[in-house]
């Protein structure tokens, strides 16, 4: 098994460019769909709080994932999985991309990359969005914090400190009407 997650994850850290984000539909397509690993509930509270911890997202949920199906060692098998191909990969483009930087066809490429990567992206957040965003509520604090992260600035670890806080006193007062 912690071979299976090592490789697992280096799967999907070989067939994604475009970093953390673009690494959701992959996780998703490896973690649920594939080996059954996680929920799709699951898999949402990890890109919640991979997102809300330091690090790259991917490799806080492959962490996630690997501790819930192997304890430590299947924390560290995926995260290493997750990250290896990375390394090499950067490590070898880093050596030529001085080289080649200036040639018009690789600046196009990576043009071409991004935009993938864009699309990549913004199918994880539908997906997310069609799981999470169920009534007026939800999306309308989404909206809120969409509109206070882009046009004000807003630290993102303030935005969820604040979706918290919100949520636990909510939570509060629906458990006290409940024991009236």
């Amino acid at each position: 098994m912690i071979f299976q997650l090592f490789f697992s994850f280096a799967k999907v850290g070989l067939l994604t460019f475009g970093g953390g984000m673009a690494m959701l539909p992959l996780l998703q397509r490896e973690c649920v769909d594939k080996r059954g690993w996680a929920t799709e509930d699951e898999m949402l509270n990890y890109y919640a709080i991979g997102q809300c911890t330091p690090g790259i997202i991917a490799v806080n949920v492959a962490t996630f994932i690997g501790y819930k199906k192997r304890g430590t060692l299947g924390g560290i098998a995926a995260t290493l999985g997750v990250v290896f191909p990375s390394i090499v990969i950067i490590t070898a483009i880093a050596s030529f991309l001085a080289m080649f930087s200036g040639i018009i066809q690789v600046q196009k490429a990576f043009a071409g990359i991004r935009i993938a990567v864009s699309a990549l992206i913004l199918v994880s957040v539908f997906r997310m969005g069609k799981k999470t965003l169920k009534d007026f509520e939800t999306v309308f604090l989404a909206l809120l914090a969409f509109a206070v992260q882009t046009f004000l600035g807003l630290s993102p670890v303030v935005i969820t400190l604040s979706a918290i806080a919100y949520a636990l006193i909510r939570y509060r007062i629906a458990a006290g009407r409940d024991l009236e």
